[in-house]
């Protein structure tokens, strides 16, 4: 089992884009417990400040749009910073990423503002939150497949070589990772780009699978309603199991090696909604299978060879863990509606 490396996070000054999101939140929880000095960077548009209430009077907060903002703006922000955590993303579940392909490409924007402010301000390091996204789907096709995605199918140290992407967000992705190499190569930056695949737990939103299943369980959505047929396969992750990985490989890793952070373990829905049902002791008279609604790939899981021999990193938390510690949060957090709002499912904010 692994362990943080002593006091390294003691005072160090650290920066976390996107540091109000589901996955930033938790991650600005760990830095803060290891003694970092931590500013979140978020301009709320998915962020919630709800999120960092474990945190918020041990931590600077700067709301700011990474996108538009100006030089002298983000240069003053990352002075004096010593490791950068880069979360800011558009992002969201499948259903939000298939119908704002525009949104996402946005990272464009932001990421090269990141890494030039990080490369100008001498940052130690910079840790990009990358996904599996970055992985040829063909890859991906066959339900009941063993294979696991490595490092090496998505190069981006051999432009001459194949390169494919999960639609825009996988596209805005994996050409973060080559912005951030191309710094490497050009300044001298020094990091890593950690690659997630469907992480789950307290504080996500119900774009993403895992949310979305517990919110129609809760409210006892009869007929449940599964998007697809209920067969495609992920490599669910736990938040806390993500948090770890991209520490220690800010600890460890510099020299942009991409690091895939994931159980290796497939999981079909159909199987996730029976867990859910029997943690919530509850059972739909009947379940419903939407093909018309998006589902990405069909089969997908990481091979974290490489995180356990460069980091000696693995998962801790097993699914059903996972699920019952992301279910108790959300019965004490969701108010139970008694019916199904189906614009949360497919935005972030659906109320602006």
């Amino acid at each position: 089992m692994f362990t943080f490396n002593g006091n390294f996070w003691k005072e160090r000054n650290i920066i976390v884009t996107g540091g109000a999101s589901f996955i930033g939140s938790h991650l600005v929880d760990k830095l803060v417990s290891l003694g970092g000095n931590v500013t979140v960077v978020d301009d709320l548009s998915t962020g919630k400040m709800e999120n960092l209430a474990d945190s918020i009077e041990k931590i600077k907060f700067i709301k700011i749009d990474l996108e538009y903002c100006t030089k002298p703006e983000i240069d003053r922000i990352f002075q004096d910073t010593d490791f950068v955590f880069h979360l800011a993303a558009d992002h969201g579940g499948r259903g939000y990423i298939t119908t704002h392909p525009a949104d996402v490409c946005s990272s464009f924007a932001v990421d090269h503002h990141v890494y030039e402010a990080c490369s100008d301000a001498n940052v130690k390091k910079v840790i990009f939150s990358s996904s599996a996204c970055v992985y040829p789907t063909e890859l991906q096709k066959d339900v009941g497949s063993d294979y696991k995605l490595k490092e090496s199918d998505s190069d981006i140290n051999n432009l001459d070589g194949y390169l494919s992407a999960d639609i825009e967000y996988g596209w805005a992705k994996l050409m973060s990772e080559m912005q951030m190499n191309s710094f490497k190569k050009q300044y001298g930056l020094k990091g890593c780009p950690v690659r997630f695949v469907t992480a789950y737990g307290p504080r996500e939103n119900e774009t993403h699978a895992i949310i979305a299943l517990i919110y129609k369980a809760v409210e006892k959505m009869d007929p449940y309603e599964i998007w697809g047929n209920g067969q495609q396969e992920r490599d669910f992750t736990y938040v806390e199991d993500i948090v770890d990985g991209t520490i220690l490989a800010a600890e460890r890793i510099d020299d942009m090696t991409p690091i895939n952070i994931g159980t290796g373990k497939r999981y079909k829905m159909i199987d996730v909604a029976n867990l859910i049902f029997k943690i919530l002791n509850w059972k739909p008279n009947e379940v419903k299978f939407d093909t018309s609604k998006p589902t990405g790939a069909v089969s997908r899981a990481l091979d974290n060879a490489k995180a356990r021999e460069l980091m000696g990193w693995s998962p801790k938390f097993t699914l059903e863990e996972g699920l019952q510690k992301t279910i108790q949060w959300y019965l004490k957090t969701h108010r139970i509606e008694g019916s199904i709002n189906q614009k949360i499912l497919l935005e972030n904010n659906p109320s602006q």
